[in-house]
Formats: C-alpha cells, structure tokens, sequence
C-alpha cells in the first residue's frame, strides 16, 4: 500500500472516530450535568414550582413538539414531493427551472427569526389562527421546506432513466409511472428526507417563539391552542437562570428524541429492505 493511500485511510478513520467521540461526548456531558431531573416524573409531569419550572416535568413541551414538528413535516413532505415532481418531470423550460430552484435555495437562506416573524404576520393575524400549535407547525413548515425539497428532488433525478423510459414506452401514463415506480423507488430517501428535517425543526426555537410557544401550558393534543416546545422551554430556563439542572435535563431529552426518531426510521427502512 502507498504512502498516500495509508494516509487517507487514517485520515478517514481518525475523522470518523472523532465525530463518534465528539458525539458520545456531547450526550455524556448533557446527562451528566442533568442527570439529577431525568427521571418519569420528569419526562410525564408539568412545570411546577414558585419559581415555574424548578419543579415538575416537561410533558407539555415534548408533546407540543411532536405536534408542531409533525404538522410541519406533513407540510413540507407532500409541498416537497410536489415541487419535485413538477421541477423533474414537468418543467421543460430551463429558465423557469432555474428560477424556482434559485427561490428555494434563498428561502433556505432566510433567517429563522425572519420566518418567525412572517409565520406571526401571516398565520396568527392575518389568517386568525392565533398563537397555536398549527401556527407553529405551519411556519416550521416554510422553514424546513427547502431542505425537504432539494433532497426529494435529488432523489427522482438519480431514478434510472432508462426504467422510466420502458414505461413510457409500454403506453404508461406519466402521473402512473411517477405514483408506482418513481415515488415507490425513493420512498427511502423521502423518509430520510423528512428525519433529517425533524431533526432541524425540533430545535428551532426562533419561528415558534412568535407563533405558537408559551412559557406554561397544560398536557393537550389541541392543535388550535398554544403550547410549550422543548427548544423554547430550553431557552427560557437558561436566559432566565432558572435552573441549569433542569435545562440540561431538556436539552438531553430533546436529543433522546430526535436520536430516537432516527433509529425508528432506520430500522423500518431495514425492515422493508
């Protein structure tokens, strides 16, 4: 073996082992540092205490955020899947292409605290959806989108053309041949797609802090009321020095979550493999 080759390989292994430590690391010290309020209560019980938040748990804020990140999911998947199609199948002028993309790439590029604030313009006031979970699932929504789509779009130009080309050519229609052999074949990209945009929409605290986040809500599954999130409760306990123990201990239970997702979704992938 070659001098660079050996090189390389060490190099590549050194970078993995250290994203892997890196990692490891970040979780020991999160638990550690917290440790002392991860415990059933916690995880099952609402903010108590004189001082709200010292005491209780942070039920409320893990189900407000499975609900808002799992409406802007929605959102964003079925938008997602349908600007690709229309970009990769439909769009023929290439300007016109060229152009919706550029528009994509720069909603990618605004500032969460932007969108935040046009989610409150446009949902809360405009549309009189109120502070709500919907709201804040809906501006999730904008923000994730970009990333969904630019994968998904992804995903259907690497299809073999020459698959699509035999059902043309066997008098299929396109929208059949898009529903049965495109979307069926990319399924796992679109779910790794849209983990990958669960894992960004459930830390984002800036679009929600203004449409839908409240510092105290009971445990409910209403859509159309306000509630707490992990991300936000997170930063009201350290901006207001709270309590570190109990913000370490959210911060360990927002990356449970998300880490948890991650392994479901890949373990259905493996299953349907």
């Amino acid at each position: 073996m070659r001098i660079k080759e050996k090189i390389i390989r060490i190099w590549a292994y050194g970078s993995g082992l250290l994203v892997i430590f890196l990692v490891l690391y970040i979780f020991g010290y999160i638990f550690w540092k917290g440790y002392g309020s991860i415990n059933w209560k916690f995880i099952t019980d609402v903010p108590k205490g004189m001082i709200l938040g010292t005491e209780g748990g942070i039920a409320p804020a893990i189900i407000g955020s499975f609900l808002s990140t799992g409406i802007a999911c929605i959102i964003a998947g079925i938008f997602g899947i349908c600007t690709g199609i229309h970009l990769v199948f439909y769009t023929e002028n290439k300007k016109i292409k060229a152009t919706i993309q550029t528009i994509i790439q720069c909603m990618g590029g605004i500032p969460s605290i932007v969108l935040g604030l046009f989610g409150y313009t446009m949902f809360v006031l405009y549309l009189g959806l109120g502070r709500s979970v919907i709201s804040g699932g809906l501006t999730l929504g904008i923000m994730i989108f970009p990333v969904v789509e630019t994968r998904i779009e992804k995903a259907f130009k690497e299809v073999d053309q020459n698959l699509i080309k035999a059902s043309y050519s066997m008098g299929i229609s396109k929208v059949y041949t898009i529903m049965k052999i495109v979307i069926p074949l990319c399924r796992d990209k679109i779910i790794s797609a849209l983990v990958l945009a669960f894992g960004y929409a459930v830390g984002a605290t800036a679009p929600i802090m203004f449409c839908m986040a409240v510092i105290n809500s009971p445990i409910s599954f209403n859509i159309t009321k306000p509630s707490m999130s992990l991300s936000y409760h997170l930063y009201i306990l350290l901006t207001q020095g709270i309590s570190t123990e109990k913000a370490y201990g959210t911060a360990f239970v927002l990356m449970l979550v998300l880490l948890s997702v991650i392994i479901l979704s890949q373990i259905l992938l493996r299953k349907r493999k």
